[in-house]
C-alpha cells in the first residue's frame, strides 16, 4: 500500500471517529456547548480559508505558473456546485444544539423523515470529505495533513449538529451514534474512489484542487461565517475573531512544518505524488 493511500485511510478513519462527538450534547451544559460550538465554527472557518490560500491555491500556481482561466472557472464551479448540493440534496450544515426535550415539540413522523434526509445528505457530505482528504495527500503529505485538519475542525460542530437532529427526529442515542458513524465511514469510500479514478488519469489533480478550493471557500463564507455574524456581544465576537485568526495561523504554521529550509527562504510546494508518477 502506497504512503499517500495509507495516510489517507488513517486520516479518513480519524475524521469518521468524530461521529461520536455528538454525545457531547447530552453530557455538556447546553449554554456552554453553544459557546464552544461557535468557537469551533470560527476555528474551522479560519482553517478552511487558510488551507485554500496557503496550500491549495499556491499548489495550483506552482503547477501552472499562474492561476489559469480554467482553474478560476473550476474554483467558481466548486462554489456553485456546493451551493447546488445544499439546495437540492438537503445537505445542510447544522450548528444548532438539539436536545431530546426539543423533540417533544414536533410531530414524530415528520421529524423522522427529516432525520432520514439528514443521514442521506451527511453520507454524501462525508463521501466528498474523503475525496477532498485524498486530494490533499495526492498533492503532498503537508497539504494532506492541513486538509485533514481543516475537515476535522469542521466535522466537530457538524457532527454535534447532526447528532442533535437525529435525537430531535426520534432516534435513540445508540441508534443516532450508530447511524452517524455509518455515514461517517463514507469518507473512506470517497478516498478509495479518488485513488481509483486517479490511477486512470493524470489530469485529476488539476480538476480536484480548484474544485476543493471552491468548496472550502463556499463552506467557510456561506455556512460558517454567517453563523458568527449572529453574535452581537463585543466580548464573544472578539473571541470568535481570535479563533478565526487562530485557524488561519494553524494553516500558515503547517505550511512550514515539513520543510527544512532556512528561516526566511521562500516557500515552494513540494512535488506532488502525481508529479512523481508522471516522471
Amino acid at each position: 500500500m502506497s504512503d499517500p493511500l495509507l495516510y489517507t485511510l488513517i486520516s479518513t478513519l480519524v475524521v469518521s471517529a468524530m461521529s461520536v462527538v455528538g454525545i457531547a450534547t447530552l453530557m455538556i451544559n447546553r449554554k456552554l456547548l453553544e459557546k464552544m460550538l461557535l468557537l469551533f465554527i470560527s476555528l474551522s472557518a479560519g482553517a478552511l480559508l487558510g488551507d485554500v490560500f496557503f496550500h491549495l491555491l499556491p499548489e495550483l500556481i506552482h503547477d501552472q505558473g499562474s492561476l489559469s482561466l480554467a482553474a478560476s472557472a473550476l474554483i467558481l464551479a466548486g462554489i456553485i456546485g456546493f451551493f447546488i448540493l445544499e439546495q437540492f440534496l438537503i445537505w445542510h450544515h447544522h450548528h444548532q444544539v438539539e436536545t431530546p426535550e426539543d423533540h417533544s415539540q414536533h410531530h414524530h413522523k415528520h421529524s423522522l423523515s427529516i432525520g432520514t434526509m439528514n443521514l442521506v445528505g451527511d453520507a454524501f457530505h462525508n463521501l466528498l470529505d474523503g475525496m477532498i482528504i485524498a486530494t490533499g495527500y495526492l498533492i503532498s503529505p503537508v497539504v494532506g495533513v492541513s486538509t485533514t485538519l481543516a475537515v476535522l475542525l469542521h466535522e466537530i460542530p457538524q457532527e454535534i449538529g447532526d447528532f442533535g437532529v437525529l435525537i430531535h427526529s426520534g432516534y435513540s442515542v445508540k441508534k443516532a451514534l450508530f447511524f452517524n458513524f455509518i455515514t461517517a465511514v463514507f469518507a473512506v469510500l470517497g478516498a478509495l474512489i479518488t485513488f481509483a479514478i486517479g490511477s486512470f488519469t493524470d489530469d485529476l489533480m488539476s480538476i480536484l484542487i480548484p474544485l476543493t478550493a471552491g468548496g472550502f471557500i463556499y463552506i467557510a463564507c456561506s455556512d460558517l461565517i454567517p453563523e458568527l455574524k449572529k453574535e452581537h456581544k463585543t466580548g464573544r465576537a472578539f473571541q470568535q475573531l481570535m479563533a478565526l485568526l487562530a485557524g488561519i495561523m494553524i494553516m500558515f504554521g503547517i505550511l512550514f512544518a515539513d520543510t527544512h529550509e532556512e528561516q526566511g527562504e521562500a516557500y515552494e510546494p513540494e512535488a506532488s505524488h502525481y508529479d512523481e508518477m508522471k516522471d
